[in-house]
């Protein structure tokens, strides 16, 4: 078991470098750009959940939204779908969208481009204090039968912008902040455009999905592309019903079992990794999150989840017990289909646990396993955060040329998944102090 000291500083680092959760939250420089390479080479990474598995998975989705109100009507666009962005928009979203759409178009079969002016769907960009104004827990949402955040304001509380009674998709509008990080920016036309198109429902049990409020995932997966094929399918059409919609698919009509997750668990969830709340009562809150998981027996996701939580609040109290979570966690994620994201965020939880114990030969093995997992799945953030551990473990190893070596390789990243240069110092100096070594960023 690892020599781990019990630091508050580790544990603050530990849960803020790569939180599931959304990204850094400070406006970018217009410039920043990075490429992950070939883009094929993310569609393999993740297999789609094949036959009835992937229809359970789709009426769980699309019958239901994220706050357990069910929906009795199929809705979706009927004919080609445009996608216009307007307000301040930042440097890098025009290269984001163009690629995701490019994506949608090959990978789900959506009739779907970009547009300029009037579109059916538009992605307006606006101050993130504007935004939490209108929706305070939300880094960024969609709202139907809208064009502009001004026509949102005029009809919000309305029944115009009610998703549950859209029967069919006219449109729709994406509100992104413009003064955040482009890793944010790019993550949010994802999930956001996702949602505008096809499901409205999260689930947590599902371990290879952006449909999934445990945020692990940056980016749209193969299964998520699979379930906005089936979105768009030609045998389905606005309006339809549930049982409708379950005769095409040859599948039931109810949601199933595992479509249900008790509300005390994802308020305890909610709770333990909130911004809100004392440490000792997020803390109390995973462990309530466990114990439920292991009351009803669960081998999925939502059990994964609920020991990859405690792992975190625990680094700084209880390293011990937080090994062990993670550990835990690691052998679920290890068995679950598109896990592998996963494992790399167990990684560098436990990269940072070593650093901080003086074990630099384990934080860079930590770190060495999991970055080109994080390349795969185009994140940024984690993958800037991992370097810097990885650097200051090289400097603790005695070899300060890699270590400045691996720094500068790493700025892009961090650049694109945190956002101004205050920030990426920050984090710079962050993870050194983890180290105990002073940063001079």
């Amino acid at each position: 078991m690892m020599r781990l000291p019990v630091l508050l500083a580790a544990l603050c680092v530990v849960s803020a470098c790569a939180p599931p959760a959304q990204v850094s939250k400070s406006r970018p420089p217009a410039e920043v750009g990075v490429g992950f390479g070939d883009p094929n080479a993310f569609r393999a990474v993740s297999a789609p959940l094949a036959g009835s598995s992937l229809t359970r998975d789709f009426m769980d989705l699309t019958f239901a939204m994220e706050s357990g109100r069910g929906l009795d009507t199929f809705s979706r666009f009927e004919g080609p779908v445009t996608v216009a962005m307007t307000g301040n928009v930042p440097g890098s979203a025009a290269r984001d969208l163009g690629a995701l759409i490019g994506r949608l178009q090959g990978e789900a079969g959506i009739d779907i481009s970009p547009a300029s002016g009037e579109a059916t769907i538009t992605v307006e960009f606006a101050s993130r204090s504007e935004l939490r104004r209108l929706a305070p827990t939300a880094a960024c949402f969609v709202v139907p039968n809208v064009s502009s955040l001004a026509e949102y304001r005029k009809k919000r509380g309305s029944d115009e912008v009610d998703w549950a009674l859209v029967t069919q998709r006219e449109r729709a509008a994406i509100f992104i902040p413009a003064d955040t990080s482009p890793q944010e920016v790019r993550d949010c036309l994802h999930e956001e455009l996702a949602q505008a198109l096809g499901p409205l429902n999260d689930l947590y049990r599902l371990p290879d999905s952006v449909f999934n409020d445990d945020n692990f995932h940056s980016v749209l997966t193969g299964f998520d592309m699979e379930i906005l094929r089936l979105t768009y399918s030609p045998s389905l059409a606005s309006g339809m019903s549930r049982e409708e919609v379950a005769a095409r698919l040859g599948t039931s009509a109810g949601l199933t079992g595992m479509g249900g997750t008790p509300a005390d668990w994802t308020r305890a969830i909610e709770t333990a990794l909130g911004r809100n709340g004392s440490l000792a009562s997020r803390q109390a809150a995973a462990e309530r999150a466990l114990s439920i998981a292991e009351a009803a027996g669960w081998s999925d996701s939502r059990a994964a989840f609920s020991y990859f939580a405690v792992g975190r609040l625990m680094a700084g109290r209880e390293p011990e017990r937080a090994l062990q979570a993670f550990e835990q966690a690691a052998a679920i994620y290890s068995r679950l289909p598109g896990g592998d994201v996963q494992l790399a965020h167990v990684d560098m939880q436990l990269a940072a646990m070593a650093l901080a114990g003086g074990l630099a030969e384990e934080a860079v093995r930590l770190a060495d396993r999991a970055i080109p997992v994080v390349r795969r799945h185009e994140n940024a953030a984690l993958l800037a955060t991992l370097m810097l551990v990885k650097a200051e473990a090289l400097e603790q190893l005695g070899n300060p040329a890699a270590a400045a070596a691996l720094r500068l390789d790493s700025e892009p990243w961090a650049r694109y998944g945190f956002g101004s240069d205050s920030v990426v110092k920050a984090r710079m100096r962050d993870i050194a102090a983890v180290a105990n070594r002073a940063g001079n960023g």
